[in-house]
């Protein structure tokens, strides 16, 4: 058994509703033979409009047979005449209702859809690229082979200068100039042109300071060079100050830490 859709089911009862209308007004009710004209002219129509809106023919002989049948049920209470003019009035009264739904877009259609879905396609999951390798091994290989180089660097410098040991310190002779270790001259440096206090505790206390405070400052999260610099600028103007420093106590102090040229009066140190 086929299924009556809904649309045409209200569209039905709609009918049944205006032929109840036009049995109640015998003013306003068609002659008998321009109702029949009517409704074979809409009969003639019918299958036009079937195959413009897409309503399977036995759909609509349906309908009308619903239609006329509800009008001889409305109308017993009129007589023989007004029952006659109600049954052949509603296909003239409906055909105007069909008429708009065959000229715009159609009733709506229920459709069935059957897709075979496969496990997984629906939902994907991607790993982002990251920029990450693994310590073992990128990491490991490179540190190995650079603790080799350095470990063949020192063995030839060693066996190219002599650095041998000096002689047993001696609380009656000092040398002269007394230089500190290399890593200590910026220091020894920086007491020939302040006062102790200011070159030993003040200025490498705002150094440590300041470098602390670079973080805080620099709140930049990028991890390329020519994005940091900021950071970049501050570590250069920190190797470059120390530097000068080292390579003038290094270089250009002799006897009683004065300044000397090394080209002329030599090097006053022992590396």
């Amino acid at each position: 058994m086929v299924d009556i859709p809904e649309h045409l089911l209200k569209r039905s009862k709609d009918a049944k509703g205006k032929a109840g209308g036009a049995a109640d007004a015998p003013a306003d009710a068609p002659e008998p033979e321009e109702a029949a004209g009517a409704a074979e002219a809409s009969e003639a129509d019918a299958p036009a409009a079937a195959e413009s809106s897409g309503i399977p023919a036995h759909l609509l002989a349906r309908s009308k047979a619903a239609r006329s049948k509800g009008g001889d049920e409305g109308d017993d209470a009129g007589g023989a005449t007004k029952a006659a003019t109600a049954t052949k009035t509603p296909p003239a009264k409906a055909a105007p209702a069909a008429k708009p739904a065959a000229a715009g877009a159609g009733p709506a259609r229920t459709q069935r859809l059957l897709a075979v879905v496969k496990a997984g396609s629906i939902q994907t999951t991607k790993k982002d690229p990251v920029d990450k390798v693994n310590v073992w091994p990128h990491l490991l290989v490179e540190e190995f082979v650079a603790l080799l180089l350095v470990t063949a660097f020192l063995m030839v410098f060693s066996v190219l200068l002599s650095a041998p040991l000096q002689d047993q310190a001696n609380p009656n002779l000092t040398p002269n100039p007394s230089k500190a270790p290399w890593y200590f001259l910026g220091l020894q440096e920086l007491l020939t042109m302040f006062h102790p206090m200011v070159a030993g505790v003040t200025i490498p206390g705002i150094g440590i300071f300041a470098l602390l405070a670079v973080p805080y400052i620099d709140r930049n999260p990028a991890t390329k060079p020519s994005e940091r610099k900021f950071a970049i600028a501050i570590f250069t103007f920190f190797l470059i100050y120390w530097s000068v420093l080292v390579m003038f106590g290094v270089f250009f102090r002799g006897p009683g830490f004065n300044f000397v040229w090394p080209w002329a009066d030599g090097i006053f140190f022992d590396f």
